[in-house]
């Protein structure tokens, strides 16, 4: 029974890796949101943060998990964009270390703005995990618009994510 138990399990995460690797999330459309989170941590993600606001897509950006030495018009010199945009519209978030605390910075910035629908931009090969993140941290009045940013991620790092994934969705469905 034990073995049984052990294959089964195996079996289905084989699958859901399987699944998590070949199906990775797409880029959203271009649909209006009150506001958009970018997760910090890869390249091209500010730049789909910026590229979204810029389009008047949303009215405020927030950048989770931005190092604390890191200040806005540094960020307006890196990225090619006017301060004014950083005065106006973006906020910088500096609590956030991991996923689980952007989530949770995200939260608090979305009640503070009260906003309603939020799109998320980070990495397709994060994409799932900090939708689940942010789904635990978030009421569900909120409508979340996963937009992620294409990359080839190896097979190395799909392995490690959807680790993070599984073992972190199982830990919700107990509670922790």
């Amino acid at each position: 029974m034990i073995r049984r138990t052990i294959a089964f399990v195996f079996l289905v995460w084989v699958l859901g890796f399987a699944w998590f690797a070949l199906f990775l999330p797409q880029p959203a459309d271009l649909t209006r949101t009150d506001a958009v989170v970018v997760l910090t941590g890869g390249a091209q993600r500010i730049d789909r943060g910026l590229e979204i606001l810029e389009a008047k897509k949303a009215r405020r950006l927030l950048i989770s998990g931005v190092d604390l030495d890191v200040k806005p018009g540094e960020l307006a010199v890196e990225y090619k964009r006017p301060v004014a945009l950083f005065d106006c519209c973006i906020d910088l978030g500096f609590r956030a270390v991991d996923t689980r605390s952007n989530a949770i910075e995200t939260a608090r910035w979305v009640k503070r703005n009260k906003i309603r629908t939020l799109r998320l931009v980070t990495h397709d090969w994060h994409m799932r995990r900090a939708k689940m993140e942010l789904a635990i941290a978030l009421p569900d009045s909120i409508d979340v618009i996963p937009d992620a940013v294409p990359t080839q991620p190896s097979l190395y790092v799909l392995f490690r994510e959807y680790n993070k994934y599984w073992l972190r969705g199982t830990a919700a469905l107990i509670g922790v």
